[in-house]
């Protein structure tokens, strides 16, 4: 208690009335990145262990963020074990019901995968120990804890029809980003935790209320009723009614916690810079335009935006592997190119150079691999860096040991000055609070996506105040998907934080001058020379 913060406390509270009563049921703590819910989940584990000694909790989470539950030791009141499959190497049936027999024999914690989870649950095989595997899994848990719990939002997934066979009404979802893209993903996860929980009597008096106040030609679900509502409708009084309505329906299991302790740190500066394309780029993004494929859309434009030249490495690239082959192409390239010709490229070198001058260091975040390749192999042969010294990275390929070897290194050593992330890697668990400065190369168009990779920095244990500058080529099909991620991260805005302070124009963003705009960087005439328009959050 003496450690735990007043949200934390409350968030406490809210697990017991959910889960420890005599008519227990799921519910969601959605509370922002960084802001402890692991410690409190620890926390409310350690007491309901306490009181129920026989009780078997399941945590399944990404894999990648297993290594931040080892926390828990550091908080334990009692030595209780911790079991996984990953540091045992269980990967055959046999194997993983040796390790799910020792947790269902003393009193201790089972920690899964999701794909792990999945695998198990899904497993058809006839052999005895397949059988016993999934009869364990899902009957055996006590409480079910779903760490980043967004992750099964499509009630179609295999995870999530396989999370829902396990029998215990006790669910938890943890997510510091809950809303993603839409509406019902939402109500899915809800759904997870409480079953049928549109059919509840209480959430079928609100469903009506909310077709009683909105009415759109040819829309009839709820979930695209509510969506419309908050995106589009010019009735501001409409809106808030509805946000009121979902907020009364969803009151007593869902917990949303903003994260005021952000508002202790240096501050965070939050830009979408709109660059003008340099004369060479703009044929190959005619080209892109004339593509079908939103995925090939997305993945050959940023390459493109970076630097035309990029074109035909973006064609053979593949979107989880850079091999030698074009390592080696693309060092061939970089000996020829006119970095003038690439609008992105020239943004990042002159926020290089202004970091290492200022003595600040750059975060870098791309959801493809090529564009933080080539910047990385460009940075070597601009500066004469090395990896591990001045420059990091992390992708999906790093092993856990890798990543807490960089984030360390980056975080305190002074010859460091560069770190590159593939931003689904670079999710929770990763913290950079060395870094003051953050690139988001491309759209993401998922923004909560872009909330966590900004969060890596932005978070406690930041010093000093936080710049991002998430750039969007000008008259490209990423203007568009811009404008996409704005109204999805207006919903969630709404939704989760509006109040009667906020008034209308609460979230839009607002359009400011190089020199106005509270970023000294932007004196620089180099780092404005290409800017066509400069949005603030």
């Amino acid at each position: 208690m003496k450690h735990m913060k007043p949200h934390q406390v409350e968030g406490f509270n809210f697990l017991v009335r959910n889960l420890a009563g005599d008519h227990p049921g799921g519910c969601i703590l959605a509370h922002a990145p960084g802001s402890g819910k692991t410690f409190m989940i620890i926390s409310f584990m350690q007491s309901f262990l306490g009181k129920y000694p026989n009780a078997r909790p399941l945590v399944v989470l990404p894999k990648g963020i297993l290594s931040t539950w080892k926390e828990f030791q550091t908080w334990q009141v009692e030595d209780i074990p911790l079991y996984d499959l990953y540091s045992v190497k269980a990967d055959s049936r046999s194997q993983q019901l040796v390790v799910l027999k020792k947790w269902v024999e003393q009193k201790s914690i089972l920690f899964l995968g999701y794909r792990q989870f999945s695998s198990i649950v899904c497993d058809n095989g006839t052999k005895s120990s397949s059988l016993s595997c999934r009869e364990i899994l899902l009957k055996v848990p006590s409480i079910l804890i779903l760490d980043e719990g967004h992750t099964p939002r499509n009630e179609k997934t295999v995870a999530v029809q396989s999370l829902a066979k396990v029998q215990t009404p006790r669910k938890v979802v943890l997510s510091g980003t809950l809303y993603q893209n839409h509406v019902k993903e939402v109500f899915n996860i809800l759904n997870l935790v409480r079953p049928k929980f549109l059919k509840m009597e209480t959430s079928k008096s609100i469903i009506r209320r909310i077709h009683s106040r909105v009415h759109i030609p040819d829309v009839r679900s709820f979930y695209d009723l509510v969506e419309n509502t908050l995106q589009k409708d010019k009735d501001f009084k409409r809106k808030i009614a509805v946000i009121k309505d979902l907020r009364e329906m969803t009151s007593k299991v869902l917990h949303y916690y903003k994260g005021d302790f952000l508002d202790e740190l240096p501050g965070l500066v939050d830009f979408t810079v709109v660059l003008t394309l340099c004369p060479r780029q703009k044929p190959e993004v005619d080209k892109l335009k004339r593509l079908s494929r939103k995925f090939e859309i997305s993945s050959l434009g940023s390459a493109v935006y970076l630097h035309p030249k990029l074109n035909p490495l973006g064609e053979i690239s593949g979107e989880n592997s850079i091999s030698d082959n074009l390592n080696y192409k693309m060092d061939d390239l970089i000996e020829k190119l006119d970095m003038r010709d690439g609008v992105k490229s020239k943004f990042y070198y002159n926020m290089l150079n202004l970091c290492e001058s200022a003595g600040e260091k750059l975060l870098v975040f791309s959801q493809y691999l090529l564009p933080l390749k080539y910047l990385e192999r460009l940075t070597m042969k601009w500066k004469g860096w090395s990896l591990g010294r001045e420059i990091f990275v992390i992708s999906g390929e790093s092993s856990s040991e890798h990543r807490e070897w960089s984030m360390e290194k980056f975080n305190n050593s002074p010859d460091a000055k560069v770190f590159f992330g593939s931003i689904k890697a670079c999710g929770e668990g990763i913290s950079l609070v060395g870094a003051s400065r953050i690139i988001i190369l491309d759209v993401h168009l998922n923004p909560s996506v872009t909330r966590q990779a900004i969060g890596r920095a932005f978070r406690p244990g930041q010093k000093k105040k936080v710049f991002v500058y998430r750039l969007v080529a000008a008259d490209s099909p990423e203007e568009e998907d811009q404008n996409t991620c704005f109204n999805k991260d207006l919903i969630s805005k709404m939704w989760f934080e509006w109040n009667q302070y906020c008034g209308d124009r609460a979230f839009e963003v607002e359009e400011v001058g190089a020199k106005e705009c509270g970023d000294l960087f932007f004196e620089s005439p180099l780092l404005g020379e290409d800017v066509k328009a400069l949005n603030k959050r």
